[in-house]
């Protein structure tokens, strides 16, 4: 392929995607922005209070926390009235607060599925950081509540809205490098001790839950397909006091049905965050893939691996926020819904089920 066909090509489907964004941006008529109420204070809550400033059709209207010190500190950082400042004993009383639209769940995951429940209860859409549960049955609870309240439900898939991955997917899936034959994928940090995510009664698994669920989302976006099968092996030091009650490290096979093969890696010991798409004719390769930022793509085709540069769009943070915020207006179908959390829980639980068992699993088997 010539260069300039190379060039055009990637910069077609790149501005195809800035003006997908652009053609998406609600036009319906509103006197305000959608209000969110985040629940749950910690690191990755104030990174998230803080995107609110990049929005269009979002912003913060109230704080939900077990201490009053980081209500009142957020509280006045972000200019939320004592009013709007719940505990979770009477976070229930937010259905008397007609500026909250949205109640964006920020919690361990063993609390995913009682706070989205109470939410919806009470009236609220609901954001879920991922993983959406820690069982498919809570999944399935999650969405059946969201769905007798009548209100939307979607999953913290922060990716699906990220540039440098939404081209990746486009490419992958239109067959830029040839038809996809297989998909590496691989997510780990080094964890320190001392977390509620090394503990299994709150976080429902060890990195698999946490990090590798990266790598297995990933793979599911890049190929639109699921996964009918799945081979894992676990690798943990039980002499490590971390890993008293969750796994280190698990490396996994999934196959699919077009006969795409991934292998896939995670790891609390070991640092990277990467994937690579092989097809018949090259790759595209994503270092880092889904970081909060300095994402890298590059593209093997013709003999050449060239870094490729990325239209710019909407950072991820803000991206997913006023995509929600955009379907509670226009009454739409968010992209990552309760059923995309639930078809990652269920390949977990079969990952997990395999490296118990020794075996392959179908899942959903």
């Amino acid at each position: 392929m010539a260069e300039t066909d190379r060039r055009t090509i990637i910069a077609g489907i790149g501005a195809g995607l800035v003006a997908a964004a652009a053609n998406g941006a609600c036009a319906a008529p509103r006197d305000r922005k959608i209000g969110y109420a985040v629940v749950g204070l910690g690191g990755y809550a104030e990174l998230i209070m803080s995107k609110f400033a990049e929005c269009d059709n979002a912003r913060l209207t109230a704080l939900v926390s077990g201490t009053p010190a980081k209500l009142e500190r957020f509280g006045t950082q972000y200019k939320i009235p004592a009013s709007h400042r719940y505990s979770y004993a009477n976070f229930d009383s937010i259905r008397d607060n007609p500026d909250v639209d949205v109640v964006y769940v920020i919690l361990p995951n063993s609390m995913h599925a009682e706070y989205t429940v109470r939410a919806a209860r009470a009236g609220k859409h609901v954001m879920c950081e991922k993983p959406m549960a820690v069982s498919t049955a809570e999944c399935q609870t999650m969405i059946d509540a969201c769905r007798a309240a009548g209100r939307k439900l979607m999953i913290g898939y922060r990716s699906r809205f990220e540039p440098h991955n939404r081209l990746a997917i486009e490419m992958a899936r239109n067959g830029f490098v040839g038809p996809t034959r297989i998909i590496t994928s691989e997510h780990g940090f080094n964890a320190q001790p001392n977390q509620w995510r090394l503990d299994r009664a709150l976080a429902g698994g060890g990195s698999l839950m946490d990090i590798g669920i990266y790598s297995l989302n990933a793979v599911r976006y890049l190929t639109g397909e699921e996964p009918v099968e799945v081979s894992a092996m676990e690798s943990t030091d039980r002499s490590d006091p971390r890993f008293g009650t969750v796994e280190d490290r698990i490396s996994f096979l999934m196959r699919f049905p077009s006969g795409i093969e991934s292998t896939c890696v995670s790891s609390y010991s070991s640092n990277h965050n990467a994937y690579r798409v092989i097809g018949t004719k090259g790759w595209i390769g994503l270092e880092p893939a889904t970081g909060y930022d300095g994402h890298k793509m590059f593209v093997h085709r013709d003999g050449r691996t060239e870094q490729q540069s990325v239209p710019a769009g909407k950072k991820q943070h803000a991206g997913q926020l006023d995509h929600f915020a955009e379907c509670i207006i226009n009454d739409t179908q968010p992209l990552v819904p309760g059923e995309e959390g639930l078809a990652d829980l269920r390949v977990i639980e079969a990952i997990y089920r395999s490296a118990r068992e020794g075996r392959r699993v179908q899942v959903g088997a």
